[in-house]
């Protein structure tokens, strides 16, 4: 009699213990949100019926960079679908704190009149006993998928940023060869006149031509790059149909008078980035597994429970069953090998994702000081001296030291220089977000330093 009552208080004991286990209620989006605004500055949630109401608000108004940032946090479906996943990883958090529901078996025999009763529950006593181990995986587990989806949120901001300081350069340099377009057609209607006065040669004449030409083709090109750098912006903002129609201004924004140089970015990469660790997390983890294989090498099933039986005209017996798989064909070798070396190749990931880290964020600082020092140059430098020149061979044509040729062809190299500075400037920030993302995110495709190449000279500009 006390056997049994021991063993259902050992039953209601296994089902307090399966009964703690739950979902989070916030299905760890709490964390995420956290470390999001941590490194975007803005935090990050499921969708629900205000979001519309507040990417409204935003649209209406001239998008800045932050403000795309927060748009693409509120409206992108990728988001959407790293935070469900989220919810997934945490339903197994919770799955493996529960143990396994207990097995009842009757049966009942008869044979002569004689009638004989077996009744057993059996409960997974091996479950139990590696419960703590399986439930600090799964959580660790977990917590993997919080930085994986921080580290999405954070590289799809960053490449909202990215898209929008792209979409405003395509804009400033469409409008810019908008005018320039102008200026060549009136240059080729000059040298029309020119020549058929006389005062100009058919090579002079067609060269203009030539250039008005060029510019046009520039023109079209320079439409069909704004679309396209206005339609990854809207992507990456999640926006479609009508949402498409948001403002932008009309220039990027001016560069800083001083670049303020970050401090220890190697250690603040190793203590920030979260790709590194999601990296330290695996190993963890693995480790921890591999600890779980080697305990349930020889018994992998282990189950304990209550049984009694009874018989006509006998008193009926209680007593216990045990069930266990004996390891007599698979002794857990390969299983253990398999986690050694799963172990070994976490762990040199990591190493590898470290010495990356390291590496990205010295080239992207480097990458930040070049552009920012070209494209201070194109500010300072080359466009105030061919507004200087320009505005010099139009004294000098005023005061009829200077052809009309010199003055248009000095016309096209000023076109040159201020696209070229556009470009300077747009990539400048480009690598400024890029350095905060290898800062604090993670791995990312490199930036193309466009600006470092001159763009080419249109051939009608050759003299």
């Amino acid at each position: 009699m006390i056997t049994r009552i021991l063993l259902w208080l050992a039953a209601l004991l296994l089902a307090l213990l399966a009964g703690c286990a739950s979902v989070s209620p916030d299905g760890g989006v709490a964390r995420v949100s956290q470390l999001s605004e941590q490194r975007t500055g803005q935090p990050v949630a499921r969708a629900d019926a205000g979001t519309r109401a507040r990417v409204d608000a935003l649209l209406a108004q001239t998008l800045t960079a932050d403000a795309a940032l927060q748009l693409a946090l509120l409206n992108n479906p990728r988001i959407q679908v790293a935070l469900a996943e989220l919810g997934i990883a945490d339903a197994d958090l919770a799955q493996a704190g529960t143990l396994r529901n207990p097995r009842l078996s009757v049966g009942r025999l008869g044979a002569s009149g004689d009638l004989e009763n077996e009744r057993a529950v059996l409960f997974d006593l091996g479950g139990l006993l590696t419960l703590p181990l399986r439930k600090s995986i799964e959580r660790r587990r977990f917590e993997q998928a919080q930085l994986q989806a921080a580290l999405l949120v954070v590289r799809l901001a960053a490449d909202a940023r990215r898209a929008w300081f792209d979409a405003v350069a395509a804009q400033q340099t469409l409008a810019f060869f908008e005018q320039a377009a102008l200026a060549a057609q009136a240059g080729a209607e000059l040298a029309q006149q020119m020549a058929k006065a006389g005062n100009w040669s058919k090579l002079d004449a067609a060269r203009e031509q030539v250039f008005h030409a060029e510019i046009n083709a520039q023109l079209l090109q320079a439409r069909h790059q704004g679309l396209v750098k206005r339609e990854a912006l809207g992507r990456a903002m999640g926006l479609s149909g009508s949402s498409q129609a948001f403002i932008l201004p009309e220039r990027l924004p001016v560069l800083p008078e001083q670049l303020v140089p970050p401090k220890d970015i190697d250690t603040l990469a190793m203590q920030q980035r979260l790709d590194v660790k999601a990296a330290t997390l695996d190993v963890e983890f693995t480790a921890r597994s591999l600890g779980l294989t080697r305990t349930t090498r020889f018994v992998n099933v282990l189950e304990f429970g209550y049984q009694n039986r009874s018989a006509t005209g006998v008193p009926r017996a209680d007593g216990y069953e045990i069930e266990l798989s004996l390891p007599l064909f698979d002794w857990g070798q390969a299983r253990v090998r398999r986690a050694e070396a799963t172990y070994m190749g976490s762990l040199q990931r990591a190493a590898d994702i470290a010495l990356r880290a390291q590496s990205q964020v010295r080239e992207a600082n480097s990458l930040r000081s070049t552009q920012y020092e070209f494209a201070r140059r194109y500010r300072d430098e080359i466009v105030p001296l061919r507004k200087r020149m320009s505005d010099e061979m139009l004294l000098r044509y005023n005061g009829m030291l200077a052809s009309v040729f010199e003055l248009l062809s000095d016309a096209r190299a000023q076109i040159t220089s201020v696209s070229a500075s556009i470009d300077a400037q747009r990539d400048f920030w480009i690598a400024d977000s890029e350095l905060q993302f290898a800062i604090h995110g993670g791995a990312s495709a490199p930036v193309s330093p466009a600006a470092l190449t001159a763009p080419p000279v249109p051939t009608g500009a050759a003299h």
